[in-house]
């Protein structure tokens, strides 16, 4: 059976990305689904100078296990000032120092949401561009505007959104 993991770029213990992402990893089926917390990855702040004085931390190595072990990514941006929350580029600066390909190529369904009518598009616009110089494979992609109008109970509640996002999982489906 294939293992997938879900995880949001964001430390927030509410995440709305996190949400979103843990209800995408459950439409996919037929997978195993280990969903992720940031928080249980923390890290110092990157700089060159405390990774020559002390190597690159432990929690990084471990994050980059769960990418090797995996069949393919769930992944939903939260979107901080039009880009990555700083969590998640501090997690990508430090595990890059590990041979640099962070995503090793798995498949990866990358989404973001907001609480805004774009969605975190801005977001996943730049993650699009970049995720391919490190070793991402996007194979899909979603955004779900106003999030506290679309989805409530531990789903999305707007029927064409939702349809939109299961249109993805399929094609993410399709390359595990």
């Amino acid at each position: 059976m294939n293992k997938i993991i879900a995880f949001a770029g964001s430390n927030s213990k509410t995440s709305i990305n996190k949400q979103l992402a843990t209800y995408a990893a459950n439409l996919i089926g037929d997978v195993e689904v280990e969903i992720l917390d940031l928080n249980d990855f923390e890290l110092p702040l990157y700089s060159v100078d405390s990774e020559i004085e002390k190597g690159v931390p432990d929690n990084a190595k471990r994050f980059l296990e769960h990418i090797k072990s995996t069949n393919g990514i769930v992944l939903s941006l939260a979107e901080h000032n039009g880009a990555y929350t700083s969590v998640f580029k501090n997690l990508m600066d430090w595990t890059s120092r590990l041979g640099g390909k962070l995503w090793n190529d798995k498949p990866m369904l990358v989404m973001s949401t907001s609480p805004g009518g774009r969605g975190g598009a801005t977001v996943l616009e730049i993650a699009n561009g970049y995720f391919k110089y490190m070793g991402g494979n996007v194979i899909s992609t979603y955004s779900l505007p106003l999030f506290n109008s679309n989805f409530s109970n531990g789903e999305i509640v707007n029927k064409e959104l939702d349809s939109l996002l299961k249109k993805s999982i399929e094609i993410f489906k399709k390359s595990l």
